[in-house]
């Protein structure tokens, strides 16, 4: 039988170990509520990322959600099956689908302007399916008559641009469908990171990856350190970057996107350079 000062032992390290028992319960409780507001903060922070970006506005195909992307890998442009599935999300003009073979000649697309002709020196060697929709596009006369319906150009710097490529864009700041047209199908990102975004640089416009239509915008800006290498960069104005200058200068509709300078293509031609 245990002795009065043998219990009192026992009862005394009975007590010892459960206060370290509920110590070590509480710094991994503790611990773990570290973890979980660190990953509440990493998601605030990337909320506030996407809200951001987002607010360059509009419910078309448009630069939006930052994140990171992995670099341009060299294809052969040779080898390239291009492929277009069917799109049916927006507003439609249908003029068939291109062909899978790349057109890898045409290297100059001519955009022939209410302002004069802007030259844009397509890379179909780093973007073979990209080029290649666009000179389908322009053989079916897709963008003729539309209109480059929305310009970003925020005071003081940042993000400068011109988007244009919607076929039905009307950009009097009355239509409230425009920037919701596309050719009805889709393709994948291309040299993504494979050509920095600068002043003159053209890209195709997107609502996520591989969700390229008709809609493509114009840098005319220097500072695009917030723009991510998730648009596919297909080619550089050689010729009228004067008239994105004149649209910028000119501002945009109140309560609208819409660049008061109006931008209407009349027609849009490919061809290899000379």
């Amino acid at each position: 039988m245990a002795t009065g000062k043998e219990r009192q032992r026992q009862l005394a390290r009975e007590h010892y170990e459960r206060q370290m028992q509920r110590r070590i319960e509480r710094q991994a409780k503790t611990k773990r509520n570290a973890v979980i507001g660190s990953t509440i903060g990493v998601v605030v922070v990337i909320g506030g990322v996407v809200a951001a970006v987002t607010l360059l506005g509009g419910n078309d195909s448009q630069p939006q959600a930052a994140s990171s992307s992995p670099a341009a890998k060299p294809v052969d442009p040779t080898k390239v099956t291009c492929s277009y599935p069917e799109e049916s999300k927006g507003e439609v003009k249908k003029v068939g689908v291109p062909p899978s073979k790349p057109d890898l000649s045409a290297t100059q697309m001519t955009m022939n302007t209410s302002q004069g002709d802007i030259v844009i020196d397509l890379q179909p060697l780093k973007a073979p399916c990209t080029v290649n929709s666009f000179a389908f596009l322009a053989s079916k006369d897709y963008f003729d008559g539309s209109s480059c319906h929305r310009l970003v150009n925020p005071d003081g710097g940042g993000l400068a641009i011109l988007q244009c490529g919607d076929p039905l864009a009307k950009a009097d700041g009355k239509g409230v469908k425009d920037g919701q047209g596309g050719p009805g199908y889709s393709f994948a990102d291309e040299n993504l990171g494979g050509m920095p975004y600068g002043r003159g640089v053209v890209a195709m416009a997107n609502s996520g990856p591989n969700t390229n239509g008709s809609q493509f915008f114009l840098i005319f800006g220097d500072e695009t350190k917030q723009l991510p290498p998730q648009y596919t960069p297909f080619g550089t104005v050689s010729k009228g970057i004067d008239i994105l200058d004149k649209v910028s200068k000119g501002g945009f509709l109140a309560d609208n996107t819409a660049p008061k300078v109006k931008v209407q293509i009349k027609d849009v031609t490919i061809s290899g350079k000379s």
